[in-house]
């Protein structure tokens, strides 16, 4: 099985995310599901149906966070250090374009975020990233073409 690095906080939410499912969502559910089941008919019963898509969404994300969890190698990011760009660190970047700062902190791809930023270990700009230190320029294809970033700051914890 391979495993996926995940920060700690990361790996907390999925954690977090799998207990509410098991103990608060998966009991409401079955408890509407036998309340509908009361109502009768259950063949036309629109609060079953929807009782039991509920369901199904609740077991298969059970499912999904368990397999996540068992692939899961926890990095603690307050124990890195160093000057290079590695999983867990923060990166200060400049746009050589639009002279625009960015941060982004280097994470695991089911913890990602970019809205966050929370950049995917996977995504072209930590590859390209991953082993660069301050100062160093790195060029990154995109969608919308090549872009090219400075490095300002690397830092973790």
């Amino acid at each position: 099985m391979k495993t996926e690095p995940m920060t700690s906080a990361g790996f907390g939410r999925l954690e977090a995310e799998l207990k509410r499912l098991k103990t608060v969502e998966r009991p409401a559910v079955i408890k509407a599901l036998s309340d509908a089941r009361d109502m009768g008919d259950i063949s036309e019963n629109a609060e079953y149906h929807a009782a039991k898509e509920r369901q199904s969404y609740i077991e298969s994300r059970v499912a999904q966070l368990e397999e996540k969890i068992s692939r899961a190698k926890v990095i603690d990011v307050t124990a890195l250090s160093g000057a290079e760009v590695k999983f867990g660190a923060t990166v200060a970047l400049v746009d050589e374009d639009t002279e625009e700062e960015l941060r982004y902190q280097i994470v695991g791809v089911d913890e990602a975020d970019i809205k966050e930023g929370l950049l995917s270990i996977g995504s072209p700009l930590a590859r390209a990233l991953i082993g660069k230190s301050v100062g160093d320029m790195v060029e990154v294809t995109t969608p919308g073409g090549s872009k090219s970033y400075e490095i300002l700051s690397v830092k973790f914890g």
